[in-house]
């Protein structure tokens, strides 16, 4: 409506027509508006975002599915690996701490039950967002057909030339090793390739499908982050395996726009008092928030243990780098409270400027949003922790694993 703010904080939270319905709804009722603001919320947490995977055999578009999920190749769900070919039909692989992202797994171009001609047809391709065509070698003539199909049917393809880790490898037996220029050249050899076979500018990212912290992973992160839909864009950054500050960072920006509307949905609902505090918070909205934190930034014990085992940093230590409680363990109502507890929650009047500005925007009075504010820092709080703990377990991992 115009002459009225606009609503502050990060872009991806909501749309501006989202954000018009939630005020609209509030205008009316507060139960209304706060049931908008949850829809909307849920609507993002469970928006799909389908991944379509696609490469020969032996060209570890497998082992890459199951690094992208943290997933280790002998786990049960993860997607099988070889050298022969092992994927003979779409498969679907939901990420295992957020079920709305899936990661396809789609047998090779030009195999005989997906002739060239049909693959796209065959595969369903309306489901997928985009698609990333892995290769250990060369591009070849069926991988570029697919591109120019894809591209044609208005999507988006990257290429991945994986196993970049063992061309090093062969290359540092030589005598004049040099790293830059081999990564250089052998990005420029791909780029070169597919354009002599009709790929305008084709993105070109090098990965090890084992190590995804090293080489361009970072870079397809960007690239991807930047050209997805404003509502996918939430999905893939939650999604992401914590390989990199950035991406960990990242996590936490998404997660920190969206807490002055956790905070709205506090209004006018039950509240419990934090022992010892002269305040009180949603302590049930607190936990499920929470929770989601923990599985997003991979803490739950499922994730840890994984980590242990492909790190090789033993479970224990992971732990016990963690200072917040919250790593390895069920979230529960008496934890939150107990933590809650050591926090000094008396100078909350410190965010009420920024929570009351989207309070007065949708026309409820900061008076009435006590509860949301005690929310809103609780929140921050508890963010903060498990953001630090997954830092502190990344560099754990990676203090064992950094390439010498």
């Amino acid at each position: 409506m115009e002459g009225q703010p606009a609503m502050e904080g990060q872009p991806g939270v909501f749309t501006s027509e989202q954000q018009m319905d939630i005020k609209t709804a509030m205008e009316k009722s507060l139960a209304e508006g706060v049931a908008k603001i949850n829809e909307y919320l849920e609507k993002q947490k469970n928006t799909p975002l389908n991944i379509a995977i696609t490469g020969e055999s032996g060209s570890g578009k497998s082992t890459f599915i199951n690094a992208f999920r943290d997933v280790n190749d002998s786990d049960e769900d993860a997607a099988p690996t070889g050298v022969v070919e092992t994927t003979t039909e779409v498969k679907a692989y939901p990420h295992p701490n957020l079920p709305n992202v899936t990661l396809w797994d789609l047998p090779g171009v030009g195999t005989p039950n997906f002739p060239a001609d049909e693959y796209l047809e065959k595969v369903g391709f309306e489901r997928f967002d985009f698609f990333i065509i892995i290769s250990a070698a060369r591009f070849k003539e069926n991988d570029v057909k697919l591109a120019l199909e894809i591209k044609r049917m208005g999507k988006k393809f990257y290429f991945l030339r994986s196993k970049v880790d063992f061309d090093l490898a062969n290359e540092r037996r030589k005598k004049k090793f040099d790293r830059q220029k081999t990564l250089k050249a052998i990005k420029e050899n791909c780029i070169k390739v597919l354009r002599d076979q009709g790929i305008e500018d084709p993105q070109v990212f090098l990965v090890s499908s084992v190590k995804l912290h090293l080489f361009d992973f970072l870079l397809l992160q960007q690239t991807l982050e930047r050209e997805l839909p404003a509502h996918k864009r939430n999905a893939f950054v939650s999604a992401l395996p914590n390989i990199s500050e950035e991406i960990i960072k990242k996590k936490k920006d998404a997660y920190q726009a969206k807490i002055k509307y956790h905070a709205l949905l506090c209004s006018g609902v039950a509240a419990v008092p934090i022992p010892g505090v002269s305040t009180v918070v949603d302590i049930a909205l607190v936990v499920t928030v929470v929770k989601e934190y923990v599985n997003g930034f991979r803490l739950d014990e499922k994730s840890l243990k994984s980590l242990a085992d492909s790190s090789g940093v033993p479970y224990s230590e992971l732990l016990s780098v963690m200072t917040s409680q919250l790593g390895g363990t069920k979230i529960t109502p008496e934890l939150i409270l107990n933590l809650l507890s050591q926090l000094a929650m008396g100078s909350a009047v410190m965010v009420a400027e920024e929570i009351s500005k989207l309070f007065l925007f949708v026309g409820i009075p900061v008076s009435m949003c006590l509860t949301g504010v005690s929310t809103y820092r609780s929140l921050n709080f508890f963010l903060n922790l498990v953001a630090d703990d997954a830092q502190r377990v990344f560099e754990k991992a990676v203090e064992k694993n950094s390439e010498v």
